[in-house]
């Protein structure tokens, strides 16, 4: 157990979450930046019973005096920045606020750690979309970035402005390249949750169809659970450094589909119509992680399969719907 602090950007989402019951299980004092929304956004902490433990902080990303003022209240020892505009789909219609938030936040909480107390750990969330169009097959810390979507652009940014503090300021900065990882906390708009809960609602009869667009596209998925572990061990190093953290498996969306559909006794091609609307104006057609450096410095592995997450995220949004 620790006395430590730490702050978390993007508390409230799908890793934010796991990771600040991580860091309570590890004794931390866990602070979360709160943007303040008309939506409800705590539904994540609840459903992970830690509401009530974190200390929520007023505070937006794309604000520098609102982060240097919870620096100075929270006094923590790591800042673990996973604020974004996440969703790839939505950057095309939104790329300069996706630029803002995803992009340029980074370097606001860089700038505050420098103002506020240059000792403080930095966790950095980077993103395998930035290898886009793949330069290799199986991308590593050292394969060329192609970004394919203005996501994919505004992380590159924020990845390399980490890399640049590290290296000019002598902070504690680290960057993990993180592959697709899902979860039963996963937002809706995201194709493993869009297709867990169209299992359960035809399923249960309350849908007929799910809208796709090219299931073809290959990834790297891996349990949002399991990913976080790697961001903390991380920021534990002697020093910061860039780490890829994926399964070193990939699978078609079509693949998935498969499996989740078949978890419930259902075929997938009875119920899954292809929508031309849906395909992106650029596409990423297959990522693929290697992960040994995250396994040989860090000893991290992936422990929950893809099939083993299709069932927890089946199974949860089938509890979820029946509620409803």
């Amino acid at each position: 157990m620790t006395n430590k602090s730490a702050l978390i950007t993007g508390i409230t989402g799908q890793d934010g979450a796991y990771l600040a019951r991580l860091l309570l299980a590890k004794g931390y004092n866990v602070y979360g930046l709160l943007p303040r929304r008309s939506t409800d956004s705590l539904w994540r902490l609840r459903y992970l019973g830690i509401e009530g433990n974190v200390q929520m902080l007023d505070g937006d990303i794309t604000d520098l005096s609102s982060i240097i003022r919870a620096l100075e209240r929270a006094k923590p020892q790591e800042l673990y920045n996973l604020a974004a505009q996440s969703y790839v789909g939505s950057s095309w219609a939104q790329p300069l606020l996706t630029g803002n938030v995803s992009g340029l936040g980074a370097v606001q909480a860089l700038e505050a750690i420098r103002l506020v107390n240059p000792q403080i750990r930095f966790y950095q969330a980077s993103t395998s979309e930035m290898f886009g169009l793949v330069q290799e097959s199986v991308q590593s810390e050292s394969t060329p970035f192609y970004p394919r979507s203005p996501y994919g652009c505004a992380k590159l940014y924020a990845h390399w402005m980490t890399v640049n503090h590290r290296e000019s300021f002598g902070l504690h900065a680290s960057s993990g390249i993180l592959f697709n990882h899902e979860s039963p906390l996963r937002g809706i708009e995201f194709v493993t949750r869009k297709v867990t809960d169209a299992v359960a609602r035809i399923k249960l009869g309350r849908q007929k169809a799910l809208k796709l667009g090219n299931i073809d596209a290959k990834r790297d998925w891996g349990f949002a659970g399991d990913f976080v572990e790697a961001m903390w061990l991380m920021v534990q190093q002697p020093k910061g450094d860039d780490y890829v953290v994926a399964t070193g498996r990939t699978t078609s969306v079509r693949d998935m589909c498969q499996l989740a559909f078949a978890h419930v006794g259902l075929n997938y091609m009875d119920h899954v119509v292809l929508d031309p609307a849906l395909i992106r104006p650029a596409e990423v057609d297959v990522l693929l992680g290697n992960p040994s450096k995250a396994r040989a410095q860090l000893g991290w592995h992936a422990s929950t399969t893809l099939e083993e997450l299709m069932v927890m995220m089946v199974d949860a949004d089938l509890r979820r719907v029946e509620r409803e």
